[in-house]
């Protein structure tokens, strides 16, 4: 007998189940039925913003009226912080001019505004500079490579990222002894990275784009060789970078309490005891805390129990803000450190509509910095999530989490322009998690054009942050304002 399958017909008033699913209701939070031109068409317009905002413009930097005199703009972003710790910020800012640009969120963002915006919304990094990518680890201990600051993290124009990170190799290469041409070729290349990497990203499926990863497809075309001993460096020491660790060094036990314990020792100015008070309320604001973490994640939790609170000095940009680190320890005595850090508004806030966006309602500002980070990142921390202290909205997030970074400012000439590469397309990978990449990469087009442009506009920032700095430290050397160096 013949297996041979043949054919049946199939009466024409029986076909309706094999039509296109064009009758389906269009359902809000998915995209409409697409077609096979939808990405050429996404591009299109992409490509027709350039006769509105021609890719050249970027170049330019036009002097915005109203700009604060950098010392005014260092006193006004310190307003609300801890006021003795402002003296620490500012001499971390007076370092050097790379130093500053990490303090000056506000103020760039404020210059910015001044500057072309082609109205394609991204989720903003909001501090996109060459510091604030790093290596930390995943839920199995595996090292990522991302960026991995969202304190000023907003929805808003994708260009400002793209210009702070390639202003900021420019500084962070003159900081390091580099020459001129060395500093532009980094800001080019980076800006040449973003764009390639989003046009990469535009011809891949959704899923296979918004899973793209470091050390895979995203950035191997970024040829960054010379980068690779400083980055397995920068990952062995990161492996090490863990809260046992910390607890090590910075906590010891006390015998009195029942079944053991440890508490955190005092390292003034940056790790200081707090009063009964003050620890009391950081450790109740992690009930609350729990209801912003993922329900999978609270078996684990409930397993530790919360030992000391510390105030910890964090980073320059944020230096003054509230910041806690918390001791838990599991029945083995094992620690975990959480880091209960204050989330104040993104800078560039009061900025944007000048550009054409609006203001969103963030409701907390701890759940903007989370949602924010969750957004831009292909791997996030798995115990990220909110509270409230005193009123003050906080982030929460595990403190040393095999965190490790390099220091632009430390890198040989060769590696700027290798830095930037992958900088560059970490930064686009993280703007098309928001941003369609079929309409930037569209706007960006092949050619080098917009990379002339934001290389030519880093130079221009870079000069105008470096006077920046010139007028914070002579204000310091005459009085003006108050600074304590090398803390």
């Amino acid at each position: 007998m013949d297996d041979t399958m043949t054919a049946v017909p199939v009466p024409r008033e029986h076909t309706a189940d094999t039509q296109p699913p064009t009758r389906l209701p269009r359902v809000p939070g998915f995209a409409p039925h697409t077609t096979a031109g939808a990405a050429a068409t996404a591009r299109q317009r992409g490509k027709a913003l350039r006769d509105d905002v021609p890719r050249s413009a970027h170049a330019t930097l036009t002097p915005v009226p109203g700009r604060p005199d950098a010392v005014r703009a260092v006193e006004e972003s310190n307003q609300g912080r801890v006021p003795e710790l402002a003296p620490i910020r500012v001499g971390r800012m007076s370092a050097s001019p790379f130093a500053f640009l990490r303090g000056s969120a506000g103020l760039m963002a404020h210059d910015l505004t001044g500057s072309p915006v082609t109205g394609i919304a991204a989720q903003l990094c909001g501090d996109a500079h060459a510091a604030n990518f790093g290596l930390y680890g995943d839920a199995r201990g595996r090292l990522v490579i991302d960026l991995n600051d969202f304190d000023e993290t907003v929805v808003g124009p994708w260009e400002w990222d793209l210009k702070r990170l390639a202003t900021s190799l420019v500084l962070a290469g003159r900081e390091a002894g580099a020459d001129e041409d060395t500093c532009r070729a980094a800001a080019f290349d980076t800006a040449g990275a973003y764009r390639r990497t989003m046009r990469l990203l535009a011809r891949l499926s959704a899923l296979d784009a918004w899973n793209a990863i470091a050390d895979e497809e995203l950035v191997s075309h970024t040829d960054a060789r010379d980068l690779i001993g400083t980055l397995e460096r920068v990952s062995a020491k990161a492996r090490n970078n863990t809260s046992a660790r910390f607890a090590a060094r910075s906590t010891e036990a006390v015998p009195d309490i029942e079944g053991g314990g440890r508490r955190f020792v005092d390292a003034p100015p940056v790790l200081r005891r707090v009063g009964d008070r003050e620890a009391a309320a950081v450790a109740a604001s992690l009930g609350p805390y729990l209801a912003t973490v993922s329900e999978d994640r609270l078996p684990l939790l409930a397993r530790y129990a919360i030992h000391d609170v510390a105030f910890r000095v964090v980073g320059t940009g944020s230096v003054g803000t509230r910041s806690y680190v918390v001791l838990l320890l599991d029945h083995r005595g094992e620690p975990l450190v959480l880091q209960v850090k204050e989330a104040r508004p993104s800078a560039l806030l009061p900025h944007l509509p000048a550009v054409g966006f609006t203001i969103p309602d963030t409701g907390h500002e701890g759940r903007r910095v989370v949602l924010g980070q969750k957004r831009m990142q292909v791997v996030s921390d798995i115990l990220l999530g909110w509270t409230t202290v005193d009123g003050r909205p906080f982030q929460v997030r595990q403190f040393r989490n095999r965190k490790g970074s390099v220091d632009p400012a430390a890198l040989t000439a060769d590696q700027f322009d290798d830095y930037g590469r992958m900088t560059g397309a970490l930064l686009a990978r993280a703007h098309a998690h928001s941003a369609d990449p079929r309409l930037i990469a569209g706007y960006c087009g092949k050619n080098e054009e917009l990379d002339e442009a934001i290389a030519a506009f880093a130079v221009a920032y870079a000069d105008r942050t470096t006077a920046d700095h010139a007028d914070l430290v002579t204000a310091i050397r005459t009085g003006r304002m108050a600074a304590e160096a090398g803390v």
